[in-house]
C-alpha cells in the first residue's frame, strides 16, 4: 500500500501545461490589474474653478474642451477668493483666475501630484486667452517640503492593503479562537497604524497635520480590510480568505487613485476605487493630513461600512460555528445512547 501512495500523489498532481497555463494567467491578471489603470491615466471630468467673465468663461471651456475633450468639469465662482475656497473645501483639484492684469492658475499638489502638474502646464495653452500673457501657477495646498513629489504617500498604498490581507492570514493561521482573532485584528490595526504613520509623517515627511488623526484613518482602512478578510475566511474557509484579498489587491490597490486621483482613472471605475477600503483611505487621509478633514466625511463612511460588514461576517461565522458545535454535540450524545 505504501508503495502505490506515491503514484496516487502523482495522479492527484495537474499536468505541468496546466500549472503553466494557470500561472501565466494569473500573471497577466497581475499586469492588468496593476498597468492598465495607470497607462489609461488621463483627466476625466476633474473638478475645476474658473473665476471671471461669463463670457471669458465660456471662452475658456470651450477652449479646454478642445485642448481635452471631457477632462475637466468647470464651476463658475465670483472671485479668486472664493476659487481658493473651494480648492481648500476640496470641491474642485484647482482653478483658473481671468484676471486680465493678473491671470493665475491655482493648484493643490496635496490634492492629487499628478492633476497639480497637468494643471501647471495650463498657462501656455491659455496665453493666447489673456492677451497673451502667461498666468503664473501658485500652489495654494503644497506637498511637504520633505516629499515635494507624494511619493510616500503613493507608495504607501501597497503596506496599507498588505497590512490588512497579513493580518487576517496570520491570525487564521496562529490564532485558534474567533474571538481572539477579532482582538487581535483590531489591536494589529491600531498597532499597525500607530507604525506606519510615524514612518510616514515623521521619517519620510509625508504627511502633516494631527498624528492621531492620520493613524485614525490608517487604523480604520487595515481594521477594515482585516476583519472583513477574517469573516469571510470564518463563512468560506480559505476560500473565503482568498477572495477577499483579491479584491482588495487587485482592485482595491490599483483603483485607489492615490497614485493620481480617482478622476484620472478609466471611467467608472475611479468612482469603483473610492467604494472599497484602500480608495476610501487614499482620500480621507489626504483630507485629513492636508486639508483639515474637508472632503472626508463620504470616505469614513465607507470605511465604517466596511468596518461594520467585517464584525457581521465575524458574528455570522461564530454563529455558525457555535451551531456545528451543538449539532455535533447533539450527535455523539445519540451515539452513546445507542
Amino acid at each position: 500500500m505504501s508503495a502505490d501512495q506515491p503514484v496516487t500523489q502523482d495522479r492527484r498532481r495537474p499536468p505541468v501545461l496546466v500549472v503553466v497555463v494557470l500561472l501565466t494567467a494569473l500573471l497577466t491578471v497581475l499586469l492588468i490589474a496593476f498597468a492598465w489603470p495607470a497607462a489609461r491615466s488621463e483627466p476625466r471630468d476633474l473638478p475645476l474653478a474658473v473665476a471671471g467673465p461669463s463670457q471669458v468663461t465660456g471662452q475658456l471651456k470651450a477652449g479646454l474642451e478642445q485642448a481635452m475633450p471631457g477632462g475637466f468639469e468647470i464651476t463658475g465662482v465670483p472671485d479668486r477668493a472664493a476659487a481658493v475656497q473651494a480648492i481648500k473645501d476640496r470641491d474642485v483639484y484647482g482653478a483658473i483666475v481671468l484676471d486680465p492684469q493678473n491671470p493665475e492658475v491655482l493648484t493643490a499638489s496635496a490634492g492629487g501630484p499628478a492633476v497639480a502638474q497637468i494643471l501647471a502646464q495650463l498657462p501656455g495653452r491659455l496665453a493666447a486667452q489673456t492677451g497673451g500673457v502667461a498666468p503664473k501657477v501658485t500652489d495654494i495646498v503644497p506637498l511637504p517640503a520633505d516629499d515635494p513629489r507624494g511619493a510616500g504617500l503613493a507608495a504607501g498604498a501597497l503596506p496599507l492593503v498588505l497590512g490588512g490581507i497579513i493580518g487576517a492570514g496570520a491570525l487564521t493561521q496562529l490564532v485558534k479562537s474567533g474571538r481572539s482573532r477579532v482582538i487581535g485584528a483590531i489591536g494589529f490595526a491600531a498597532a499597525g497604524a500607530l507604525a506606519l504613520t510615524a514612518v510616514l509623517q515623521y521619517w519620510l515627511g509625508s504627511l502633516e497635520g494631527s498624528y492621531w488623526g492620520n493613524a485614525g484613518v490608517i487604523a480604520l482602512s487595515i481594521g477594515s480590510i482585516s476583519l472583513t478578510l477574517l469573516g469571510l475566511e470564518w463563512l468560506l474557509g480559505t476560500a473565503g480568505l482568498a477572495l477577499g484579498g483579491a479584491v482588495m489587491m487587485l482592485l482595491g490597490n490599483p483603483l485607489s487613485g492615490l497614485t493620481s486621483a480617482p478622476e484620472m482613472l478609466p471611467s467608472g471605475w475611479g468612482a469603483l476605487g473610492q467604494f472599497l477600503p484602500p480608495g476610501a483611505a487614499g482620500t480621507a487621509l489626504r483630507s485629513v493630513s492636508f486639508f483639515g478633514g474637508a472632503g472626508a466625511g463620504r470616505p469614513f463612511l465607507v470605511l465604517g461600512c466596511w468596518l461594520l460588514l467585517g464584525l457581521v461576517l465575524c458574528g455570522l461565522g461564530s454563529l455558525r460555528s457555535r451551531t456545528r458545535r451543538v449539532v455535533h454535540a447533539r450527535h455523539e450524545a445519540s451515539a452513546v445512547t445507542v
